[in-house]
């Protein structure tokens, strides 16, 4: 029985994907991130894209650009969350219609797809050419990319990104929660816990109340999820403890929710007034919010979806990515990079029976938004 991989035109993309994979990115290695970016940036010269690398390390690749009208901007990362040595456990191996390995779902087979989708042009561009943007830092919340993409998607007429599909399903992403995290800094006074316990301001006390005062902002059934994920402090057993830091994940559905918890927050106080807080972070990626360019262009990628034989659906999912930067900006559409399952976990993998439909999809979806 033949495996999916032994169709030529898997092979070729596979070649791709395993020469992305086997250079680990994580997003604290620049170097490592820059070795993945060389190659891609080969790819879109022998493509005669014309190059840019960009103040943080952002690369810019234009095919066709700059006649006038806008174009498609393509959105990419070459980072992953997975450290140096992760290939020693996660070895590169294929089992049945899955392909495994340390960043193939999230997002290398993403930036091979697009690649195989353009060599499919032959340097066809469609009216205002395509642009593609390759972020080193988008695991890590997109801090020397943002402005780059910003900028990239007000001169855009519509943005697709080719971070993975919904796992299993293979549904795109039509729209994307905002994402934040907010930091509570508590300082107490600290005292011997027999002695004169009186004479301390428990920081952990302080933080404690705060806990459950936070995770009360929660309204999960309009999409908003408050999770105290970290919690430090304290410096003995027995002493009233001086100092506590609470790390806090916020999920958000609209803006209006993500003003509100902000407010909540910032606006926390203590108790115990010998207790001081201080409130760090805030909300890093707006919401995607689900809209109508967005759904048109769902409609379209839906239509060509079946005309190709398969079907396709949408959704609105809890993690984010860059295109929660472009959606206030311009039309987008996530979730066109290979499908499979397995982010940021160890079954990471992407499905070698589906990839190419994806990959097909993408391509006319470049000639026709």
């Amino acid at each position: 029985m033949s495996s999916p991989a032994d169709h030529p035109e898997l092979k070729a993309m596979l070649t791709d994907l395993r020469t992305l994979v086997t250079i680990e990115s994580p997003s604290t290695d620049l170097a490592a991130i820059s070795r993945v970016m060389d190659v891609v940036e080969g790819w879109a010269r022998d493509l005669g894209a014309e190059t840019h690398a960009l103040p943080g390390g952002t690369r810019l690749f234009n095919f066709g650009t700059g006649h006038g009208e806008k174009p498609v901007l393509v959105l990419t990362h070459a980072d992953t969350v997975w450290p140096h040595g992760t290939l020693q456990t996660m070895p590169w191996r294929e089992e049945e219609d899955r392909l495994y390995g340390p960043g193939t779902y999230d997002m290398k087979g993403g930036i091979v797809g697009l690649f195989h989708a353009l060599r499919s042009l032959n340097r066809n561009w469609p009216a205002g050419g395509i642009q593609v943007l390759l972020s080193p830092d988008e695991e890590t919340g997109s801090a020397s990319s943002r402005a780059h993409i910003e900028a990239a998607a007000r001169q855009a007429r519509a943005v697709l990104v080719v971070e993975p599909p919904v796992a299993d399903n293979h549904h795109l992403k039509t729209g994307r929660k905002g994402t934040g995290h907010f930091s509570l800094h508590f300082q107490g006074v600290a005292s011997h816990a027999g002695n004169k316990p009186q004479e301390g301001a428990s920081a952990i006390t302080a933080a404690a109340k705060a806990v459950l005062d936070v995770q009360a902002l929660a309204r999960p059934e309009i999409g908003t999820t408050v999770s105290v994920g970290l919690i430090r402090g304290g410096s003995a057993v027995n002493v009233v403890p001086a100092e506590c830091v609470l790390d806090i994940d916020l999920r958000v559905s609209t803006l209006a929710e993500a003003e509100r918890v902000t407010a909540a927050v910032q606006t926390l106080t203590p108790d115990d007034p010998r207790v001081k807080l201080t409130v760090g972070g805030g909300l890093n990626r707006p919401p995607f919010e689900q809209g109508e360019a967005t759904m048109r262009l769902f409609e379209q990628a839906q239509a060509i979806a079946q005309e190709l034989g398969f079907t396709l659906g949408h959704e609105v999912v809890g993690g984010g990515s860059d295109g929660n930067f472009t959606a206030p900006l311009s039309p987008t559409l996530d979730g066109l990079g290979a499908p499979g399952d397995g982010a940021h976990a160890s079954h990471e993998h992407i499905r070698l029976d589906r990839w190419p439909d994806h990959v097909r999809l993408l391509t006319r979806l470049l000639k026709e938004v």
